[in-house]
Order: structure tokens, then sequence, then C-alpha cells
């Protein structure tokens, strides 16, 4: 596998995600910020961010596909939400642990958390772009 993800020893243990991600492969692949719009360019989930996170990571993984890769090879997630609260971390878990389920991959945290006040349309609560090593 060409990424490891590793929290070293002298950093705090944060259980969501790992301070470091260690990549070895030679192909570098930078997905856009994925919303939760479906191939037709529907919302889903509108108002529940569970449902619009597991729509973002479906979204990466059909990104990933295209691009010859995998959840296996991100590096990095970074998710932006409306209005991020820390009670909000239990939808965030829920619609990544409903993602992995489906695509039948162990759940992928990200790597950075920010909270935002808007994004590209009022329907929108949450995007997540990756960062992908492929060998």
């Amino acid at each position: 596998m060409a990424i490891s993800l590793v929290n070293p020893s002298g950093l705090p243990k944060v259980d969501v995600y790992r301070q470091v991600s260690i990549s070895t492969g030679s192909k570098l692949v930078f997905i856009a910020g994925q919303v939760a719009w479906d191939a037709e360019g529907h919302t889903v989930g509108e108002g529940d961010l569970a449902a619009q996170v597991e729509q973002c990571y479906l979204n990466i993984s059909t990104a990933l596909a295209a691009a010859g890769g995998s959840f296996d090879d991100v590096a990095k997630l970074t998710v932006y939400v409306v209005d991020w609260t820390p009670d909000k971390m239990p939808q965030l878990l829920e619609g990544i642990s409903r993602a992995a389920a489906e695509l039948g991959i162990t759940p992928v945290p990200p790597a950075t958390l920010l909270g935002v006040a808007a994004l590209d349309v009022p329907e929108h609560l949450v995007e997540i772009e990756a960062t992908a090593i492929l060998d």
C-alpha cells in the first residue's frame, strides 16, 4: 500500500484521525471538494448531515476509481462542515460508516475538519476533498 497512517509518540492520539500520512507512490491525485450531489446534480439528504457525508464519500470513491485508485490510496481528506459544533461528530461518523459499509471499505476518517459559514449552495452542509497517492 502506498499510504501509511500513524500517530507518532509525542503527539496526542486522536481516535478519529492519524497525525501523519506517509506516502510512497508516484501518482498524485487531487479530488475536488465533493458535495452531496448525485450524478444528475441533485442534492442528496437535504438537512441530513449523515446522508450528505455518505454521498460525499460515494462521490470521492467514483472520482478515485476514475483515477485508477480507491480509498486505500487516500493520503488526506479535508472536511468542511457548515456551522460545525462538536455535537455534530456522531452524524459525521455515521455518514462515514454508512459509506464505508456500502463501499465495503475500512472507514477513512478526515485528516482535517473545518467549520465554515456556508458552502456553494444553501442545501449543502458538508464538502469533502481528497488527496491520493497511487503507485
